[in-house]
């Protein structure tokens, strides 16, 4: 029963609205404005450590688009190709781990899109100056926005949990938080999801939410 909730308790679809902004507010809003056509800009670099939501960032503001009407194509390192039109909303994630053939394939792209009416997300693991790749296409991520996506602290990470079993009608303790920040996967979909499956738990078994409980819930 107890690996049933957890199965059935997948993280969410990235959105915009359910990125846990941190010190992020102002980079979460300019992909908002690009992905609702309110912004002029048409190039977005964001660069930050693995975990820091980067990925969730980029499908967020392809999902966005796309129920804006927007035509949207994702890459990333291991597409086969980086083919798209240039009035396309594109996102490349990851581009620190391109090959030589695919760096090329960004660098046409970007081009492409630059002459139409497209936009060009794209993410590294560094900022566009300290990216091992070819020196034109560093030129071209760094012509835009460039942001860096700052991860969460543990304390941010909690208080986001308590915001969030808040908003579902009950008080999580310190210590529980705590130890979910310990033993669980760290990403914040990842722990909210998990926040969701105790709730779940919880109220199946008639107890309180406790660490014992999330002890038993994690040990499944």
């Amino acid at each position: 029963m107890k690996q049933l909730i957890l199965d059935i308790a997948p993280p969410p679809a990235p959105r915009l609205d359910n990125f846990v902004p941190g010190r992020n507010t102002e980079l979460i809003a300019a992909l908002d404005a690009l992905a609702n056509g309110a912004s002029s800009e048409r190039f977005i670099y964001v660069w930050g450590a693995a975990g820091s939501g980067r990925s969730h960032l980029l499908r967020a503001a392809l999902d966005a688009a796309r129920r804006n009407g927007r035509r949207t194509a994702w890459f990333d390192a291991d597409a086969p190709t980086f083919d798209a039109p240039d009035d396309a909303f594109a996102a490349a994630d990851d581009v620190h781990r391109l090959g030589a053939a695919a760096q090329v394939a960004l660098f046409n792209l970007h081009n492409r899109i630059r002459g139409g009416s497209g936009v060009l997300i794209a993410s590294g693991n560094v900022a566009p100056a300290r990216l091992a790749l070819r020196a034109d296409l560093m030129t071209r991520l760094a012509c835009g926005l460039v942001y860096q996506v700052h991860g969460l602290d543990d304390q941010e990470k909690a208080a986001a949990l308590r915001h969030h079993a808040k908003a579902r009608g009950f008080h999580l303790a310190p210590e529980v938080a705590a130890y979910l920040l310990r033993h669980a996967q760290r990403d914040m979909p990842s722990l909210l999801a998990l926040l969701d499956a105790l709730d779940r738990y919880s109220l199946e078994t008639k107890r309180a939410i406790t660490v014992p409980l999330l002890r038993e819930l994690l040990s499944a």
